[in-house]
């Protein structure tokens, strides 16, 4: 069902042989957004030694058409609201003056941005119903091959910030916050700045910065 042809670093996690297939198996004939062979997109995109950022949403659009496999992007043909994408463009003009239009947020992963949400798959219409399925352990395993070396880990409303625990470095930078979503944008993420932070640190630590816009 789900394509793991294109994982690259990540092929040797514990979950492709030991937690996918069941996850399959509840899957199997039901239709899930984004399309299967675009599931694993952040992952194959941001290879484990050139994440340099971790941005953890919740789960995937759930309007056919708007989610493409990266946490919060969405296809410049999709034309349609977008939501917490919209209030993450509102807060990059507020914190860097970046007026961005560009939904596609293929060029963040390209620098070493891994976009990856807490579960990787969702039915049409029906937000957070894969939340426990079990992508659970691959967000798990995802963050303890990137503890290996100090990251920036944004975590982006509640179940996200539920994985901050699994980080036993002290030199990363862990920005937590509320959820971009538009219930939610007005309790703690509007104002955080977390594009100027990330890339403070990232020049404090002598590495070059994300170019957001």
């Amino acid at each position: 069902m789900f394509d793991t042809s294109r994982l690259g670093g990540w092929s040797d996690l514990p979950f492709w042989s030991e937690d996918l297939p069941r996850i399959e198996t509840a899957l199997a004939g039901q239709r899930v957004l984004p399309p299967p062979d675009r599931a694993f997109a952040a992952l194959e995109r941001s290879q484990p030694e050139a994440t340099r950022v971790v941005i953890l949403g919740q789960d995937p659009y759930h309007t056919p058409g708007k989610a493409d496999g990266l946490a919060f992007s969405i296809p410049r043909e999709f034309g349609g609201r977008l939501d917490s994408l919209g209030n993450i463009f509102k807060e990059l003009e507020a914190d860097l003056g970046v007026a961005r239009t560009n939904s596609d947020l293929s060029d963040w992963a390209d620098q070493g941005v891994l976009l990856l949400n807490t579960a990787l798959s969702v039915p049409p219409g029906q937000p957070k119903a894969h939340a426990r399925i079990g992508w659970t352990a691959l967000v798990t395993q995802v963050l303890a091959r990137l503890d290996d070396a100090p990251r920036a880990f944004l975590f982006w409303g509640g179940p996200a910030q539920a994985f901050a625990r699994h980080l036993r470095r002290e030199d990363h930078l862990v920005i937590s916050s509320a959820h971009p979503s538009p219930l939610s944008a007005h309790r703690g993420f509007f104002g955080s700045r977390p594009f100027s932070r990330v890339n403070d640190w990232l020049a404090a630590t002598g590495r070059a910065p994300i170019v957001w816009g």
